[in-house]
């Protein structure tokens, strides 16, 4: 995989000092983790940092912003003739032809399908689930639309599902599959996976994990409206249409969530300035044509609007329209900065000498009988020496942490994780879990006096399961 071009700030006329700010700001909120930053100006890298213990290599869990990899799916079928826009969605279901008999559904459009405007005036997951667990297409093509097709906007899961499995559908291809020599293999992109249901179709409209440079890359290609390295590949029609406004919200604007209130395309969302791809607890992909610039992000947060504030706040008033001469001072204590970011680990001692036998392979049960925020998890085991034993959903999962010295200790196996912590008073041990390939962690507290844990997601994962199931999906 190629490298990105790099340059430094200033010779692409971007201010080094209000990326520090930015850096600033997003460190100093107290409920927002920033994980990765790259910030690309005039196609050339100008700022790029990961926050120890993530890395660069390192496949995210990136939720909604899977959605707009599907919709860069949907414009290569497309463009291949393979998908006509004006089809209704039936159409590519004939199984289903009997069952369907509203009119409303009958008439949706894969348009309105692509552009969240399937007439439904809310989310329609769980109901369409409900209706068939083993097909989400046809349990949301058997919810009767509340209005017609293409005058109503509802973000919702089944839509984009609907989408990916019309694009899987007629490639015969997982998305994963059909965008390798289309997408990812052109882009430079590399490892990249996508969680699939019980059928074996990759979701669509969440589960991917790619890297934070694959987020840049993809924005890239749209700033460049189909276009990479001088070799057109997707169509300039289907990125003007996927990244304008199809359709508006009709509800009053939520307070505090302006730039979820500004139109969607076809699965990117438009913005006070620009456009972007997004999903839950802040991954981001923000396209500024006016700047000539993209910013990718990958983070855990609950307050997504807070980061877009703070880039408008801090790296709009960065641009420049020209190269910033002098500026080499700043250039280099911004790069010193990215080179050194790292998250603080979690506090904690040294096991107590005075307890140490007692702590000796003590195994730990959950508090009341169950861990209301990870049911398969059942108990813990602890070494002194640094180690803990997780047992989940049967799996004994081995996991080494600092004792009192601070750091995080990252595994690649059982699970990418990073682990910190240690004992807070001789009878508690406290314990932080960074799922590497995601955004959350589990906050795990061992009490010697009941022999009891509790575990606390900072975050609730939105796939459920088993811990081996938070990290991006192997082949088998």
């Amino acid at each position: 995989m190629s490298s990105l071009p790099t340059s430094t700030p200033a010779a692409q006329g971007v201010d080094a000092v209000g990326i520090q700010a930015f850096l600033d700001a997003l460190e100093a909120e107290p409920d927002l983790e920033p994980h990765s930053v790259m910030l690309l100006r005039h196609g050339q890298v100008v700022a790029s940092g990961w926050w120890a213990p993530y890395a660069p290599d390192r496949p995210q869990l990136l939720y909604s912003l899977s959605k707009s990899f599907t919709s860069t799916a949907a414009g290569f079928a497309v463009a291949e003739g393979l998908i006509r826009l004006d089809d209704p969605v039936i159409s590519y279901f004939p199984e289903f032809e009997a069952d369907i008999t509203d009119p409303r559904s009958r008439a949706m459009l894969v348009r309105h399908v692509a552009s969240m405007a399937s007439g439904h005036a809310e989310e329609t997951f769980d109901r369409a689930r409900a209706e068939d667990r083993d097909e989400l297409v046809r349990g949301f093509l058997l919810i009767p639309p509340d209005r017609d097709p293409g005058t109503v906007f509802a973000y919702n899961q089944p839509a984009t599902y609907t989408l990916a499995a019309i694009v899987q559908r007629v490639t015969g291809q997982k998305l994963t599959e059909y965008l390798r020599p289309r997408l990812f293999d052109p882009l430079g992109i590399g490892e990249a996976a996508w969680i699939a249901d019980r059928k074996g179709r990759e979701l669509g409209f969440s589960g991917l994990h790619a890297t934070t440079d694959a987020i840049a890359r993809l924005g890239l290609l749209y700033l460049r409206g189909g276009v990479w390295e001088g070799e057109r590949l997707l169509p300039e029609s289907w990125v003007a249409e996927a990244t304008r406004a199809q359709i508006t919200q009709e509800a009053p604007p939520v307070a505090g969530w302006s730039d979820w209130q500004q139109g969607y395309g076809f699965q990117f969302w438009m913005a006070r300035h620009g456009y972007r791809g997004d999903g839950a607890y802040g991954q981001f992909c923000v396209v500024l044509p006016e700047q000539d610039a993209v910013l990718a992000i990958t983070s855990e947060t609950v307050d997504m609007q807070r980061v877009l504030d703070l880039a408008w706040e801090h790296l709009l008033p960065a641009f420049a329209d020209g190269p910033l001469p002098g500026r080499e001072a700043a250039d280099a204590a911004l790069a010193d900065r990215l080179a050194r970011l790292a998250l603080p680990p979690g506090d904690g001692k040294h096991a107590p000498a005075e307890r140490a036998e007692e702590w000796n392979a003590a195994a730990f049960t959950p508090e009341g009988g169950l861990c209301a925020d990870q049911p398969t998890l059942t108990e813990i085991e602890v070494d002194p020496g640094g180690r803990l034993t997780v047992v989940d959903d049967g799996d004994r999962l081995e996991l080494g942490f600092g004792t009192g010295e601070g750091g995080w200790t990252v595994a690649d196996e059982p699970l990418p994780v990073a682990v910190s912590g240690g004992w807070t008073d001789a009878e508690t041990l406290v314990v932080d879990l960074a799922f590497l390939e995601t955004p959350h962690h589990l906050l795990v507290t061992c009490s010697l006096q009941d022999r009891t844990f509790t575990a606390r997601w900072r975050t609730q994962p939105l796939h459920a399961g088993p811990l081996r199931r938070v990290r991006a999906p192997r082949s088998v």
